[in-house]
């Protein structure tokens, strides 16, 4: 058990170590030029993808979570 729970946590730590370095933008193109006050162009920010990385990590977490409990206590996958 003791061992299970080791391999896993290493595997987590790696996967948002990775995870984390891969989140850092590269600077933005330089703004559109034009007269001050004039409303500027689309906006440059980060990209839809950060959560969704950190959800479907979670996600399979808990899926090899619970396979592993199931194998285990052998009961119903949805009690």
């Amino acid at each position: 058990m003791k061992n299970m729970f080791k391999k896993i946590l290493i595997l987590v730590v790696v996967v948002f170590g990775f995870s984390l370095i891969t989140l850092a933008d590269p600077p933005g193109p330089p703004g559109p030029g034009g007269p001050p006050g004039s409303g500027g162009g689309i906006p440059v920010g980060g990209m839809i993808d950060d959560g969704v990385t950190i959800l479907l990590t979670l996600s399979v977490a808990y899926a090899v979570w619970r396979f592993y409990s199931l194998k285990k206590d052998k009961t119903n996958l949805l009690s």
